[in-house]
């Protein structure tokens, strides 16, 4: 079984959908396999097994192997989903970036990541200096350490 301390909050059980114990799932990930059936996900109530599951307009309807009836569905809800990080490179992931010293490419210390804002176009690393650095200016990230940023001419000023 998975280690459970390493894994990423990745949805939450909505509420009931149905009679036959689907629950409508607000899917926090972009990474829409984790609902693959067979697919295992965590909670603090323990692991739920992916039966099946549809997308609903911005959400998912999903059957899981432990929750068979509406009544119990409706005890699930509220319920955060986690599960294990996916091994991909190409990601950066949010949690890698908290704490991380941002050093742009002339190798000028710009801040440190205290948060990180979800935008449209790209999601901003926030600074304690009070900047914002869009991610699509990251170059490398050494997680929770070093964050470097290669940002257009004037981002800062």
């Amino acid at each position: 079984m998975s280690d459970e301390r390493a894994t990423l909050d990745v949805g939450r059980i909505v509420k009931a959908q149905g009679l036959r114990g689907q629950v409508l799932v607000d899917l926090w990930s972009d990474r829409v396999e984790r609902l693959t059936a067979g697919n295992t996900l965590f909670s603090e109530r323990g692991p739920l097994v992916v039966v099946a599951a549809a997308a609903h307009q911005a959400r998912f309807i999903v059957t899981f192997d432990r929750i068979d009836s509406r009544e119990e569905a409706e005890r699930w809800r509220g319920v955060v989903l986690s599960a294990p990080r996916i091994d991909d490179t190409s990601v950066i992931w949010i949690d890698q970036l908290y704490g991380a010293e941002v050093v742009d490419a002339a190798g000028v210390r710009r801040g440190v990541v205290v948060d990180v804002e979800a935008n449209p176009a790209s999601d901003l690393m926030v600074l304690d200096s009070g900047a914002l650095v869009p991610l699509t200016f990251v170059v490398a990230v050494e997680a929770n350490r070093r964050v470097e940023i290669d940002p257009p001419e004037g981002l800062f000023e």
